[in-house]
C-alpha cells in the first residue's frame, strides 16, 4: 500500500472511494463540499438527510455515485467537535476511514480532512500512521490465506502536498509499531531467547546498529545472578541483549531503553494455577518486544542521539535446576535477593539490566516491562503506570505518550512501601504484600539504579487488547514504541 501526500483539487480527484471528514453540525459551512455537491448533483444533501447524517464523532455513511462518476463511492466520516480534536483523533480517524474503505472492497482512496490551522505535518503523520496500523492484520500462522481479499493500494491525502517526509517518518515508526506486535502475538514456541536474540541481530544488520550478545558464560562473569537465578530451569539458553543506535557526529544526549524479556512465564515452582493466564504469557516479554520496535524505528529516523537498546531474555520454567521459593540470589551489584515468589521473575531480570546499563554512562534510563498484575488492578487495560526517580524524565515520557497516543499515569514512588520488601536474610525480597503491588515492584527495581535519572513503566495492561480499540486491533498492540520513539526525538 502506497500512502501519498497530494494537493490535487476535491472536485479533481479520481478513484474507488472519496472520504470526506466532517465536523460535527458544520456539514453545509464548506464551499468546496458545495461544489463537490453540486457536481455530483446533490448526492451529498440526499444522502446527510436521509441518513441523518450530523458528523458525530466516529459516525460513518456510505453511498455509490453513479453516472460515470470519476468516483465510485463517498464515504462521509463524522469527526466530531472541532474542540474535542487531539492529535491522536487523527491517528484514530485515518484507521476507521481506511478500515470502512477496506470493508467497501476499495483498492483507491481519496481522504479529504478539514485541516483549519493545525500543523500539516502532524496531521499527514498521525493518519498514515492510523492507516498502516489499522490495516495491519497477523495471519502469519493462519494455513490458508484470507480469501477473496481486496486491499488499499493506494491511499491519498488531499490537500498535504509536500508532507511526503511526514508519512515516511509514519511508516518508520510503524515498522517499529509492527516488529513488536509480531514478537508479542507469536507462540512460546516461535519466540523464544534465541529468535529474540536473532531479531536483534537482524535489526542491526538491517539498520547499521551496533549489538552484542551475551551468553550465560559471559552473563556469569558478570555476576548477573539475578538474571541466571531465573533463567537456569529452561533448556533454552538466556541471552542478554544490547543494541546501539549511535549517530554521526556527537550526540547530543545518550539515553537506554530495557525491556522485560521473559519469553515464557509459567510462573516458575510457585506455578500459576487455574485462572491465571499462563496461556497467554507469551506476552510477558512485552517490554522486550517494545524496545527492539522503537531500536527498528529509531534506526531509520537517525535522530542525533545515542540510544541503548536492552534486554536480559530468558524463560521462566520448570525443572529440577530451578529456583526454590526462599532461594536467595546475588545480583550484579552485590546486592541479595530471598526469591520468596518465583513468579515475581521480571523484576529479577531487569535489576541485572538496570546494573549493567548504569555502567553506559547514559543520561537517563527507561525500563518497560509487563511487570504486575497490580497494576492493571490499579488502572485497567488501557493505562500504562509510571514511576520516575526524576521529574524531568517523568514529564518527558508523560508529554511522549501523549503525541504518541498512548495512555500513562504516574504513580507514586512511595518510599515507606519499601519496608514490605525487607528480608531478615537478604537484603530484600523480590516481593512485598499484596497492597501496593505495583508500587514495591518500582521500589524493587529502584534498588538497582545508583545515580541515572530513571523511570519504570508497567505495560502488563495495554500490551495487549482484547477488542478492536482504534487503531489497535485484538491482539497485541505494540504499546510503547511510539512512545519510546517521541521520548528520544525530544529537545529535552
Amino acid at each position: 500500500m502506497e500512502i501519498r501526500a497530494v494537493d490535487t483539487p476535491l472536485l479533481d480527484w479520481a478513484g474507488d472511494a472519496l472520504a470526506l471528514g466532517l465536523f460535527e453540525d458544520s456539514i453545509e459551512q464548506s464551499d468546496e463540499l458545495n461544489q463537490l455537491d453540486s457536481k455530483l448533483s446533490g448526492l451529498l444533501k440526499e444522502i446527510i438527510e436521509e441518513t441523518e447524517f450530523k458528523g458525530k464523532e466516529g459516525s460513518s455513511t456510505v453511498t455509490r455515485v453513479g453516472g460515470g462518476s470519476a468516483v465510485r463511492k463517498v464515504m462521509l466520516f463524522g469527526l466530531g467537535k472541532p474542540e474535542t480534536l487531539k492529535l491522536d483523533s487523527w491517528r484514530r480517524y485515518g484507521a476507521a476511514i481506511a478500515k470502512l474503505a477496506k470493508k467497501e472492497k476499495c483498492k483507491t482512496l481519496g481522504i479529504s480532512l478539514p485541516l483549519g490551522n493545525n500543523d500539516s505535518a502532524k496531521i499527514a503523520q498521525a493518519v498514515s500512521e492510523g492507516i498502516e496500523l489499522g490495516l495491519y492484520q497477523d495471519r502469519r500462522f493462519k494455513s490458508e490465506p484470507e480469501e477473496d481479499a481486496i486491499n488499499l493500494e493506494q491511499v491519498d491525502l488531499l490537500g498535504l502536498g509536500g508532507q511526503n517526509e511526514a508519512i515516511n517518518r509514519a511508516h518508520q515508526i510503524a515498522t517499529g509499531v509492527i516488529l513488536a506486535r509480531q514478537l508479542v502475538a507469536a507462540p512460546a514456541n516461535t519466540i523464544t531467547p534465541i529468535a529474540m536474540a536473532e531479531t536483534a541481530q537482524q535489526i542491526a544488520s538491517e539498520h547499521g546498529l551496533q549489538v552484542e550478545i551475551l551468553e550465560r558464560e559471559e552473563c556469569e562473569r558478570l555476576g548477573m545472578g539475578a538474571f541466571l537465578g531465573v533463567a537456569q530451569a529452561s533448556d533454552l539458553p538466556p541471552k542478554f541483549i544490547h543494541l546501539t543506535y549511535k549517530p554521526d557526529g556527537t550526540p547530543r544526549k545518550k539515553l537506554a531503553i530495557i525491556g522485560k524479556g521473559v519469553t515464557f512465564d509459567s510462573g516458575g515452582l510457585n506455578i500459576k494455577g487455574a485462572g491465571s493466564g499462563i496461556e497467554t504469557m507469551k506476552m510477558d516479554m512485552g517490554g522486550a518486544a517494545a524496545t527492539l520496535g522503537a531500536a527498528k524505528a529509531i534506526a531509520q529516523l537517525k535522530p542525533d542521539v545515542e540510544v541503548h537498546f536492552i534486554s536480559a531474555v530468558t524463560e521462566n520454567m520448570i525443572s529440577g535446576h530451578a529456583i526454590h521459593p526462599g532461594d536467595i540470589l546475588t545480583a550484579s551489584n552485590g546486592k541479595t535477593i530471598e526469591v520468596n515468589n518465583t513468579d515475581a521473575e521480571g523484576r529479577l531480570t531487569l535489576a541485572d539490566a538496570l546494573v549493567f546499563t548504569e555502567k553506559l554512562g547514559v543520561d537517563a534510563i527507561v525500563d518497560l516491562a509487563t511487570l504486575t498484575g497490580a497494576c492493571v488492578i490499579a488502572l485497567g487495560d488501557d493505562i500504562a503506570g509510571l514511576w520516575s526517580s526524576d521529574d524531568n524524565v517523568a514529564n518527558g515520557l508523560v508529554h511522549a505518550a501523549e503525541i504518541a497516543g498512548e495512555k500513562m499515569w504516574r504513580m507514586p514512588m512511595e518510599e515507606k512501601y519499601f519496608e514490605g520488601l525487607k528480608s531478615p536474610i537478604a537484603d530484600m525480597k523480590n516481593t512485598g504484600p499484596r497492597p501496593g503491588g505495583s508500587i514495591t515492584a518500582a521500589l524493587f527495581l529502584k534498588q538497582f539504579v545508583k545515580e541515572t535519572p530513571w523511570a519504570h513503566i508497567d505495560i502488563a495492561g495495554p500490551v495487549w487488547a482484547d477488542k478492536e480499540n482504534g487503531y489497535n486491533n485484538p491482539g497485541a498492540t505494540g504499546y510503547g514504541v511510539r512512545t519510546l520513539v517521541h521520548w528520544v526525538l525530544s529537545d529535552n
